[in-house]
């Protein structure tokens, strides 16, 4: 179970970072609203992927936070402690159980994945197809579909409950999806900037290009 929960973890990592594309699309107004002057957040998460068959795969729990542009921080409590920290500069990773940094020069990350759909600031027009599902039921549901080939990333659904962002789904091109559930979001909170310093703890094995 320990080794697939890893692989499953770096796939989930592919779901934060998504390429950008250029297409003209209608955004509904409450997506616009909630992107509009948005500078910082911060929530408690629940993730879970499952296959294609629906059968659960992995379930894990944190907490993450969000500065625009770049700077992002999602930190995994259960089942296994890990992190992923953008300082904009490096992009880290950290996995705890292995003591285990790798690090890659967010400058290389941003050149083939400038969009980041929480952090980034590139307008969502600019990145997906987008579409409106069932509008005007009870649970407001907006479809994007990456038009670049490159992203593992094949569709993402955002759900708003009022002007808050509630779930996030991806469907990846292995038959998986992964489904971020959001509880306790703050919109615009001060955030210390010490949250987005990440430093290798002492012994753990640091993998990538600290230059």
């Amino acid at each position: 179970m320990f080794l697939p929960a890893k692989i499953l973890y770096k796939t989930m990592l592919l779901v934060l970072l998504l390429p950008a594309a250029a297409h003209a699309a209608k955004v509904p107004p409450y997506v616009t609203d909630f992107f509009a002057g948005l500078q910082t957040l911060q929530a408690d998460f629940e993730q879970q992927v499952t296959d294609g068959n629906n059968k659960p795969l992995q379930s894990s729990q944190g907490h993450m936070w969000i500065k625009r542009p770049g700077r992002f921080r999602w930190d995994y409590e259960t089942p296994y402690r890990q992190q992923l920290v953008a300082d904009g500069e490096r992009l880290w990773s950290y996995d705890e159980d292995l003591e285990q940094v790798t690090v890659q020069q967010a400058g290389a990350v941003l050149t083939s994945t400038p969009a980041m759909l929480l952090s980034g600031e590139e307008p969502l027009e600019n990145v997906f197809n987008i579409e409106e599902v069932n509008p005007g039921g009870g649970e407001q549901h907006v479809l994007l579909v990456p038009k670049s080939d490159d992203s593992n990333v094949t569709r993402i659904h955002l759900y708003f409950s009022g002007k808050t962002l509630s779930r996030i789904r991806a469907e990846d091109n292995f038959g998986n999806t992964t489904t971020f559930s959001f509880t306790g979001f703050e919109r615009n909170p001060t955030l210390d900037k010490a949250v987005f310093i990440f430093t290798p703890p002492a012994g753990a094995d640091v993998v990538g290009d600290l230059n």
